[in-house]
């Protein structure tokens, strides 16, 4: 991810994606992660993102460059996901656009050589074992620390809304989990997840951070694992709550919410408004039953506190960037998003569906974009 700045009244924005590689007939992850590097590399030579390898050898990462609209951000993905399918296909595999591998050999997929990744096996052993999981991270610009730990402090409670608006994770180890975000669960098991502690600016934030990292649990800062953090490599906030979309559109209307809603904490700091600090439980709670439910259940409304429909929080969460997103000018393309995921259902639903009408080949060719052949 190159680096993010604000140009004017414009916060630029990328994202990044992790897809899971499948073998096209059997469903099962396959540890091609170079293969398929060296063949996006010819197939995205002429530039407009970057792709890297993952944890594990059966997961590969793109990264949009820096972009100052939707629009720009749709194409980016768009071209990024087309070059990564016939990558995939080339090197015998599916580019698999789901937050957990639906299935699990009977031997572990090796980490990438890369000396932290195995000294993360070393102290986590089945836990790295079990992290076949693919995030959406969106990197939003924000002008220094300090008001971006404020716009942190802000979007806070809207995390476990995204959790469920970004669900697309259902199905791991061949069984269907009961849950819309499997991979909010597996993530939760690292020692720092879920949603952030509350810190009212760049000091506390700093100071949040060394208290943990002087207890020798968290090695490092690359193992914060919250829904959102400060970035420490770009000057951006960093929000990571939502799994990896089955499509560009849903990745596109995530992001804009999620740009409205760090521009509307940037705003709210400016203006010294106070930053809410529900419990960590209550926050804690309401991830683990957005996790669970994604949009087919009551959701806890961050205002309230209280559960509400899911559709409801949804648009509460909309009325609140709403000024933000018009004045990107990306309130029609986000309202109209969001439209389609309440209508539609978030990729958990959808990935059900397909199983429902088609088994284990429509789950494969929705989550690969279709380009599943079984030849």
């Amino acid at each position: 991810m190159p680096v993010i700045g604000a140009a004017g009244t414009v916060v630029t924005l990328g994202a990044e994606e992790e897809y899971v590689l499948l073998d096209p007939h059997s469903g099962l992850p396959v540890p091609w992660a170079a293969k398929v590097e060296d063949a996006a590399d010819m197939e995205l030579a002429s530039g407009g993102g970057d792709v890297d390898r993952e944890l594990l050898q059966a997961q590969i990462e793109v990264a949009t460059p820096v972009c100052g609209e939707l629009a720009e951000l749709a194409e980016r993905l768009t071209r990024l996901r087309d070059g990564m399918r016939r990558a995939a296909l080339r090197s015998g595999c599916l580019a698999a656009a789901t937050g957990a591998a639906p299935l699990a050999t009977d031997t572990a997929v090796p980490v990438t050589p890369k000396q932290r990744y195995e000294d993360m096996l070393s102290e986590a052993a089945l836990l790295v074992e079990e992290q076949l999981i693919c995030g959406m991270h969106v990197h939003v610009a924000v002008p220094g620390r300090s008001l971006g730990a404020g716009a942190l402090a802000r979007i806070r409670p809207w995390l476990p809304v995204l959790v469920a608006l970004g669900a697309n994770s259902p199905f791991w180890q061949g069984k269907d989990t009961g849950f819309a975000s499997w991979r909010t669960v597996v993530f939760g098991r690292w020692p720092a997840s879920g949603v952030p502690p509350f810190a009212a600016d760049a000091a506390q934030y700093e100071q949040r951070v060394e208290e943990l990292l002087a207890t020798g649990v968290v090695p490092d800062r690359h193992q914060l694992y919250w829904h959102a953090r400060l970035s420490d490599t770009y000057p951006t906030l960093e929000v990571r709550a939502a799994d990896v979309q089955l499509d560009a559109d849903s990745a596109v209307t995530l992001a804009g919410l999620i740009r409205g809603l760090v521009a509307t904490g940037l705003d709210e700091v400016r203006a010294g408004a106070d930053a809410p600090n529900p419990p960590a439980g209550i926050l804690t709670a309401a991830g683990w039953h957005a996790a669970r439910h994604g949009l087919t259940d009551v959701l806890v409304d961050p205002r309230s506190g209280r559960p509400a429909p899911a559709g409801r929080v949804a648009e509460r969460l909309y009325d609140h960037v709403a000024p933000a997103l018009r004045r990107f000018g990306d309130h029609d393309r986000v309202s109209e998003g969001l439209n389609r995921l309440l209508d539609g259902g978030t990729g958990a639903v959808r990935q059900r569906a397909a199983v429902r009408g088609g088994g284990l080949p429509a789950l494969l060719d929705l989550t690969a974009g279709g380009t599943a052949d079984r030849t």
